[in-house]
């Protein structure tokens, strides 16, 4: 078990009909070549530079030949007199005034006394009681209770 292997060891190697030689006019172009593999690798990396760059010239090229089109056909458009078509200055004022509004929405009412108080008497207990807060759950029941008023209160004002 063990020392006999599980396939048989069949290999497969190609054997020339005759002997491999390489001429002598091979042989001595090689030797006397100057040539490296790290020049031959340099010569070819600057093939590929030089490509890429001619690449990139006909790209920039071609973009640049949209883009003015592009512009062309841009100027043809805001050339043209189009009521859907507005000046910046009048675009400007709109967003400003749509500003203007927002900012009217973003302020805050001030909370009833009976909200404030139930938050202050929360803080408090949590304060007093910092290692212990579960001792506090009287005052979070009025606190929540008296924010259940309150939006009870503004969903009733919103429907009607």
């Amino acid at each position: 078990m063990g020392s006999s292997a599980s396939k048989p060891a069949d290999s497969h190697v190609w054997r020339a009909p005759g002997p491999v030689g390489v001429s002598h006019d091979v042989v001595e172009s090689l030797q006397g070549s100057i040539e490296t593999d790290r020049s031959r690798a340099q010569t070819l990396e600057l093939a590929v530079q030089a490509r890429v760059a001619e690449e990139l010239k006909k790209l920039q090229a071609q973009e640049s030949a949209a883009l003015k089109a592009a512009c062309e056909k841009a100027s043809e458009i805001t050339s043209e007199d189009d009521p859907a078509q507005k000046s910046q200055p009048l675009v400007s004022k709109e967003v400003e005034a749509l500003r203007a509004r927002l900012d009217k929405r973003k302020q805050l009412r001030q909370l009833p006394d009976s909200v404030e108080q139930a938050r202050s008497n929360v803080v408090a207990c949590l304060r007093e009681h910092d290692r212990r807060p579960l001792d506090c759950w009287r005052e979070v029941e009025a606190f929540k209770e008296e924010v259940r008023r309150l939006e009870k209160g503004w969903v009733d004002k919103t429907l009607k």
